[in-house]
């Protein structure tokens, strides 16, 4: 069913609009009845010609039978009125119609047929047409019958004294020329009809869709508005000339506008959730950073005792070592609060070289199993931004590659200047990303373990590394794209190597673009 439906759409050429579908209803129907007045008019036309006619072939019967009988009968048979004494000049009768044709039958036979021409000669019928006549029978109403080149003609039989047939005819060709022009004339004034009508139908068509319009256009541009995030002003409203319940549009612009009020409570009630939980995690983070120093340090000045039993220093080497843990993950919970707030960062130049060059060798003495690759230009490349924001998007990029790759994976760090952009890609040969947890990698605290190979004696990962990635990489008026396949992952961050643009950077191709 559902191909079916294919094929008709491809077959249609596509879907039409809405007004090409009411223009062509309304010109359906027209046609429609102007085909119906059209073929009704030609009937009845020809019915009343043809009563006409019949009235006009009576007459014509009348003065021939009239004639036949003052005769006294029809000529001998194989006798033609041309061969009778008189010379059979009245053999039709007097004031006969041009065109006439008559004649006789006698036992089935047709012993005489003429027809009358405008000088009031006859000539014979020629003889291929006699069986035609002599089938007409008498006292049956008039039929048409086609005598070939003679055209055709209107016949009626009449049964004579002597019980011979008398046949008579008029020629039907000027009920046909007529009912031709007729159907000519209706056929162009209603082909007039309909391109006038075609025009003026498609005006007022256009004229009285005109509100569904501004309704749609309404809803194209509340979809093209960021709803995702963020304090979102809906002001959009179809417009109350467009509201009027009275109307099929007028109702659908009313729930439009009930729709977009709904959203725009729902959207609010969200930035509102989304600012108190981002003041939260930003205060517990800034309150959780003392207790956590006072336990590290108190772990840590424990531990120095000498006579502090095996057991209790193992313990206390743990809790030194979550708590620092612990740590980390409020600082970067802090951090990413912070972004989300808008806070600004450092805007001053910065030599992403050297970063690159020391966030490589750092994270090569950290992951010594693993093989490092590093290629930079022999220019330095200077962008404007924050130093150690920019610092940490590499570190913590090298460190997803390091955590979650096996050993012997080679990791390569490529720094490039195109044009106005700077481009940073780090790529790995491991096993690769899950296609379902691509399009998430960027989010908080999302992981893929079940793909990408982890050391069991690492710590386990927080899951905002790239969420911190991707939001300096915001703030920094950049974007980030992640391309994944086994043997091969690459994270790549463009960045502005001037002034912070307005609009982000995306790169084209095949790669998931975070629009940040």
């Amino acid at each position: 069913m559902a191909g079916g439906r294919r094929a008709r759409t491809v077959a249609g050429r596509g879907p039409r609009s809405l007004r090409a579908r009411l223009v062509a209803s309304v010109m359906l129907l027209l046609a429609a009845v102007c085909a119906v007045v059209g073929i009704a008019t030609a009937v009845a036309l020809r019915h009343f010609l043809i009563d006409q006619l019949d009235d006009d072939l009576a007459s014509a019967r009348g003065r021939f039978v009239g004639m036949q009988q003052d005769h006294g009968s029809a000529p001998p048979l194989g006798l033609s009125h041309e061969e009778q004494p008189d010379g059979g000049t009245d053999f039709l009768g007097p004031a006969q119609a041009p065109r006439t044709v008559g004649a006789v039958v006698v036992a089935g036979s047709v012993t005489d047929a003429v027809v009358s021409d405008r000088g009031g000669a006859t000539s014979t019928v020629p003889g291929d047409l006699h069986a035609t006549l002599a089938a007409i029978l008498p006292g049956a109403r008039p039929v048409s019958e086609d005598l070939g080149d003679l055209g055709t003609y209107r016949l009626v039989a009449t049964l004579d004294r002597d019980g011979s047939v008398l046949v008579i005819g008029l020629p039907q060709a000027g009920v046909d020329h007529l009912l031709g022009l007729l159907v000519l004339a209706e056929g162009v004034v209603i082909a007039v009809a309909l391109l006038v009508a075609g025009v003026a139908g498609a005006v007022a068509v256009r004229r009285e869709l005109r509100p569904l319009e501004r309704v749609a256009a309404t809803a194209a541009r509340v979809s093209d508005l960021r709803l995702g995030s963020g304090d979102v002003e809906l002001v959009e409203r179809v417009p109350a000339l467009d509201t009027d319940p009275r109307t099929e549009v007028g109702q659908v612009g009313v729930a439009l506008n009930r729709m977009l009020d709904n959203v725009a409570a729902a959207l609010e009630a969200r930035h509102a959730s989304e600012t108190q939980l981002r003041q939260f995690v930003a205060d517990a983070s800034h309150e959780l950073r003392t207790p956590l120093a006072a336990i590290r340090g108190y772990a840590e000045l424990s531990g120095r005792d000498p006579a502090l039993p095996p057991g209790a220093a193992y313990s206390l080497q743990r809790i030194s070592s979550q708590s620092l843990r612990m740590s980390a993950l409020v600082e970067n919970l802090l951090l990413l609060a912070r972004l989300d707030a808008g806070r600004p960062l450092e805007r001053l130049p910065v030599d992403l070289t050297r970063i690159v060059v020391d966030a490589v060798s750092d994270a090569s003495a950290a992951g010594p199993r693993h093989r490092w690759r590093l290629s930079v230009p022999d220019e330095p490349v200077t962008v404007v931004g924050d130093g150690a924001r920019l610092t940490q998007v590499l570190t913590n990029l090298l460190a997803n590659a390091h955590t979650h790759t096996p050993e012997g994976t080679e990791v390569t760090a490529v720094l490039a200047a195109r044009g106005g952009d700077v481009r940073l890609a780090v790529a790995d040969t491991g096993p690769g990303i899950p296609a379902d947890l691509l399009p998430h990698v960027f989010e908080r605290f999302a992981r893929g373990e079940a793909s990408r190979t982890r050391a069991a004696n690492e710590t386990a990962s927080t899951g905002l590394g790239l969420a911190i990635v991707e939001a300096v990489t915001a703030a920094h008026g950049g974007s980030i794209t992640v391309h994944s396949a086994p043997g091969r992952t690459v994270f790549t961050v463009l960045l502005p190597a001037g002034a912070v643009p307005q609009e982000p950077l995306i790169l084209p191709g095949d790669e998931i673009v975070v629009r940040v």
